[in-house]
């Protein structure tokens, strides 16, 4: 089996805790609020610590967002793509992304469209600052195991044909605490778990 990532959430967690968890062996942390992340950034900036941001991406954030982290998992507007793009800085390394898939068809939920995801990751590799590795999702929480796998089948798919059609994709980002095994167990080569680690938010 494949190395799987383990990204610890770390919203709302304070940065004694995720240097805490980093003395652990924990090196990857997800975020999705860019101003309290930011803080937290700087406050660490000492550890070798890798900065997923997980969270829906506004236009205004998106400097913020390409200058300090290293992972975006939730892109899903070209417009989105090329701000990020544009703001990220000459000297770093390019940001790593993912395309979010809504999965669910959720209406609060962003993402592409199923099948959307290829004009986006066309649109994603024409920008030298980005490096397309793969796609993110986030189905609606259930209790129905048969719908889950169905979910994360379905995100697996769509991974596969970007590779058919040429795109060298390594990264499925998918499953939270409640749903990790069954995310894994239809490839999920990175996990965002908060809950689980950190235990509840107040």
């Amino acid at each position: 089996m494949e190395d799987i990532t383990l990204i610890a959430v770390s919203k709302t967690v304070p940065a004694e805790r995720i240097a805490e968890a980093h003395r652990c062996g924990q090196v990857a942390f997800g975020e999705n609020y860019v101003q309290e992340a930011l803080a937290k950034i700087a406050t660490l900036s000492a550890l070798p610590l890798v900065w997923h941001y997980i969270g829906p991406i506004q236009s205004n954030k998106t400097r913020a967002i390409a200058e300090h982290f290293h992972w975006v998992h939730s892109i899903d507007r070209v417009k989105i793509a090329e701000r990020l793009a544009a703001a990220r800085p000459a000297g770093m390394a390019p940001l790593d992304v993912c395309i979010q898939i809504n999965v669910s068809g959720e209406s609060t939920k962003g993402g592409v469209t199923p099948g959307d995801e290829l004009a986006l990751a066309r649109a994603i590799a024409a920008l030298p600052q980005l490096r397309l590795r793969g796609l993110m999702a986030i189905p609606e929480p259930t209790d129905d195991t048969a719908l889950q796998h169905r979910r994360y089948a379905g995100v697996r798919m769509a991974r596969d044909a970007l590779i058919a059609a040429g795109y060298p994709l390594d990264t499925l980002s998918m499953g939270m605490s409640d749903d990790l095994e069954t995310a894994i167990a239809e490839g999920a080569t990175a996990v965002r778990v908060g809950t689980a680690i950190f235990g509840a938010r107040k």
